[in-house]
């Protein structure tokens, strides 16, 4: 059941990395302004070094998990930007709630995350439980229904 649950976590994660990643190198236009909004890379060069690559990277990342290859490196990468992605969202959030006049959990803004405009509550919590999986998924030895042990057997058999 363990291997299922793992398995089933693993698809869902990286499902969801290949498809926000993907959405971002359609639109990357979008996806730099929402990095700027969050006024943490000095540069232009900086923010289109992330614009550029950031994507790639999770895509990369995302298929890498769902097939089962460096599932431990995949999960912990991803778990790791996660972690980064939920203090930025709420750092900009407690930002705007220390401007005043709009509740904590009311907070709408694009996070750049390739969803939109997201509340602000719901995406923490969101992150949270995506981190724990995440690092839950690293934690695992040996994954079932991953690509790479299979690679492994067939070589060591000489198949």
């Amino acid at each position: 059941m363990k291997d299922i649950a793992a398995f089933v976590t693993r698809v869902i994660i990286g499902g969801m990395f290949i498809y926000l990643g993907w959405t971002k190198t359609l639109d990357p236009v979008t996806f730099l302004k929402s990095i700027r909004e969050f006024d943490i890379l000095q540069t232009p060069w900086q923010m289109n070094v992330v614009a550029a690559w950031l994507p790639w990277f999770e895509v990369w990342c995302g298929l890498l998990l769902m097939l089962g290859v460096g599932v431990r490196a995949s999960a912990l990468s991803l778990g790791a930007l996660l972690v980064a992605f939920t203090s930025m969202v709420s750092w900009r959030a407690l930002d705007l709630y220390s401007a005043g006049g709009i509740a904590f959990c009311d907070i709408q803004f694009d996070c750049g995350c390739g969803n939109g405009e997201v509340i602000v509550c719901h995406k923490l919590v969101q992150n949270v439980v995506l981190i724990s999986f995440s690092f839950w998924i690293a934690c695992i030895k040996n994954h079932k229904f991953a690509l790479l042990p299979a690679i492994r057997f067939s070589f060591q058999s000489g198949r």
